[in-house]
Order: structure tokens, then sequence, then C-alpha cells
């Protein structure tokens, strides 16, 4: 399989660093769509949204959590956030409780069947990864794992207001 994106989809190139912000983007976009399909090819008891998936991922490494910090985290509306949680506190996957900080306040966490369902989530994702990774030549994956570290730095990046732009 060619690293190369395949000429159907792929857009002409500009030379350059847009060169390379065109195809990480599409990586990245493929990369999350392949793997999203093929865990509900492999696992078609997964259904959770993504963004359910996502704020499970961020309960997990912050517990609890108000609603506006996960909005904040996740980069989305604390309406839309308020939404997702009512739809997991129904689903018995969240929990919604007095922040004891703030009685005033409430806060989100994680119930034993939340936990089973990202644990479950997480274990299928990487058994996926990993069967996709054994396919992979050795020089290819240790080129991924040499480009993990700035990966993430690139997402901590990406995650940063863009320069110049109206913070208010």
């Amino acid at each position: 399989m060619s690293a190369q994106p395949s000429s159907e989809v792929t857009p002409p190139r500009p030379a350059g660093e847009e060169m390379d912000a065109r195809l990480l983007t599409e990586a990245v976009t493929r990369l999350r769509r392949a793997l999203r399909s093929s865990i509900r090819t492999d696992y078609p008891w997964e259904t959770l949204p993504m963004a359910q998936v996502e704020l499970l991922q961020v309960l997990g490494e912050h517990s609890p959590a108000r609603v506006s910090d996960l909005a904040t985290r996740r980069r989305l509306a604390p309406s839309t956030v308020s939404g997702l949680i009512g739809q997991m506190i129904t689903a018995g996957l969240v929990a919604r409780d007095v922040d004891p900080a703030d009685r005033r306040a409430s806060v989100v966490t994680l119930t034993n069947a939340g936990r089973q369902k990202l644990d479950a989530w997480t274990t299928a994702h990487e058994r996926r990864m990993d069967a996709a990774l054994a396919a992979l030549h050795d020089s290819e994956r240790e080129a991924i794992a040499n480009a993990l570290p700035a990966l993430f730095r690139l997402a901590e990046h990406l995650g940063e207001p863009a320069e110049g732009a109206d913070l208010e």
C-alpha cells in the first residue's frame, strides 16, 4: 500500500509547507474515519457516538469535572456538552453530583458502566490498531513511532488560539 493518498480523492497539491499541511490533514482525517468504520465493522455493538466517547475519555483522565470544564477541554458549547451528558446519564455512563467545592454547581463523574464502556472501547481500538500496524513494514512502524512525539506536540499547538485570533 502506498504512503501517498490515491489520486481519486487528493486535490492538486500545492508546493512546500502547504502540501505538508494538506497531506497531514488528509491522513489524519482518513485515519479517524478508517478507525471508526473498522471498529463498527469488527465490533458491531459499538454504537457510542464519538462525541460521547471523547467526553468519557476526558472524564477518565479528569473526573469529576464540571460541564463547563468538559466543554472547554473538548472545545464545545456548554449547552452541547450538557445535552450529551444528559444522554450519557440516561445510558448510565455518567452521573451528575453536587460539586463539593461549590454546592451551587454540579460535577460529572464516570459510573462503573461508563468506565467499563470506555475500557472496552479503548481495548477494541487498540486491538484494531495493533492489527493494522502489524500489517506494515518494520520501517513504516518505526516511522510512525518516531513521529508520535511530534504529533503530540502538533496537537498541543493546534489546541492553542491561532495567532492574531480575537480572544474576546
